[in-house]
């Protein structure tokens, strides 16, 4: 068989759109997309002053102090008198600024934040004003392709900031942040490729029934634990928030900023989190469907639907706790450790684990050979077990070469370890012992000097 016959036959063995269709617009107008538009942007404000003060509230528990209790009942209202607050400070525009881009940036990074949400399937197909309509704004081919094109375009938002202000440390905040943020998509947008190849699509509701049977979870283990860590690096996250080093550039790209445009950015960075979050849930966490054990329950019932606004928001929220669990945990590494792990580990790994699922899915789909191979009842291809079996092989080889790298490097510490017993006079010079050293007893340059010679006394006599 020719090599341009065997791709047809493999283009034609994955998922098909009409195999796998998308969610069905057709009976949805326009004035209905607008208020489900202006849902969408609710719910994601409200949600953002109940993040604000969960977080404040799960990290004062973690740190046994009370958090915010004053302003409502349980402190509720205290995000909210956070926000009247930054609304009422004077808006201070410094004199050296770009004006006009000093006012676009905070609203850049803002709304792109939000308009990333559009394409993320919230629920199933429900019933509003007389319409059939799925909870989902929008939806393309391409829909996940969308989340990364708009966080690019929300890095200006970033670097406007910074070169706008017209001071030295805000524009070097805002180089370090983009620069942060660029790395970090590139590991995110690899990451994504492998669910591509399971699911055979870039749309947001093929994903999500394409996981009817297993959440991508479980195949694409390695890409979730890469999504994850880049999610916390696009977002500007503890251990993550390198562009607000207080140390080093003080708030960082929106250091010259207040009132109502820096809460801008702060809205922008919360709102961010959910929806990367929200993108983690439809792509490895089946989106909008209840877990495997509740699916089955009444043949679906509490399955799709209006119920699929709960499904998503449980697993949304468990991520929301992730993002402050790791806050309240982890110190803040240093720039050069984080870019170093982004280019030098995650990049170079994620390309390998690509490159292996798509072998994996290539003999799943028989373009690799039709030999099969029972194991524990079940039939696997050939060529899936070998590539698995290789995947094993590189783990054991690397974990090998790890574990002699830090032996060496344990030999190389206890050769340059400091000896434990010392002569302070040994170089000419007293010299102090450090910590955990102590002196010679008895230490001979001391010794030497109270000895009494018998002829040098005679001589001075």
């Amino acid at each position: 068989m020719s090599t341009l016959t065997q791709l047809a036959a493999y283009s034609t063995a994955l998922p098909q759109p009409a195999d796998n269709p998308t969610a069905d617009f057709s009976d949805t107008p326009w004035w209905l997309s607008l208020i489900k538009a202006l849902l969408v942007f609710v719910v994601l404000l409200v949600n953002t002053l109940i993040v604000i003060w969960f977080e404040r509230r799960v990290i004062g528990r973690m740190q046994q102090r009370p958090g915010p209790n004053r302003t409502g009942p349980f402190g509720l209202l205290q995000t909210l008198a956070d926000g009247v607050k930054l609304a009422l400070k004077e808006d201070i525009v410094p004199k050296a600024a770009d004006k006009i881009m000093f006012w676009v940036a905070p609203a850049l990074a803002g709304a792109m934040a939000f308009v990333s949400f559009a394409i993320i399937p919230m629920g199933g197909t429900v019933w509003m004003f007389g319409h059939k309509t799925p909870l989902q704004l929008t939806d393309t081919p391409v829909a996940t392709l969308l989340v990364l094109a708009v966080a690019g375009v929300g890095v200006y938002g970033i670097v406007l900031a910074g070169w706008s202000s017209g001071s030295t440390y805000p524009l070097l905040g805002g180089l370090r942040s983009s620069a942060q943020v660029i790395s970090y998509e590139i590991a995110m947008g690899l990451a994504l490729v492998a669910v591509f190849l399971y699911a055979g699509s870039m749309s947001t509701s093929q994903i999500v029934l394409a996981q009817n049977d297993l959440w991508y979870i479980i195949p694409a283990f390695f890409s979730f634990v890469v999504y994850v860590i880049t999610m916390v690096g696009e977002t500007n996250r503890l251990p993550f928030d390198l562009a607000e080093g207080e140390g080093e550039l003080t708030g960082g790209f929106h250091t010259e900023y207040s009132s109502l445009k820096f809460a801008m950015f702060f809205l922008g960075e919360y709102v961010n989190m959910f929806t990367v979050s929200a993108l983690a849930t439809t792509l490895f966490l089946g989106g909008p469907a209840a877990p495997p054990g509740i699916a089955a329950i009444g043949d679906g019932m509490l399955n799709g639907g209006w119920w699929g606004l709960l499904w998503f928001f449980i697993k949304l929220w468990l991520f929301m706790f992730f993002f402050v669990w790791l806050r309240g945990s982890l110190p803040r590494v240093r720039y050069d450790q984080f870019m170093r792990l982004g280019w030098k580990v995650l990049i170079p790994t994620t390309l390998v684990w690509v490159v292996m699922v798509a072998f994996i899915r290539a003999a799943e789909l028989g373009f690799l050979g039709d030999s099969r191979v029972s194991v524990l009842g079940r039939d696997f291809p050939r060529a899936t077990l070998f590539v698995i079996a290789c995947i094993a092989l590189l783990v054991l080889a690397a974990a090998w070469i790890y574990d002699n790298q830090q032996v060496k490097k344990q030999a190389l510490k206890e050769a340059d370890r400091p000896p434990e017993e010392i002569d302070p006079f040994a170089g000419g010079h007293p010299v102090p012992p450090l910590p955990g050293q102590r002196l010679v007893e008895p230490v001979p340059a001391l010794a030497a000097a109270h000895t009494t010679d018998p002829v040098s006394e005679d001589n001075r006599g």
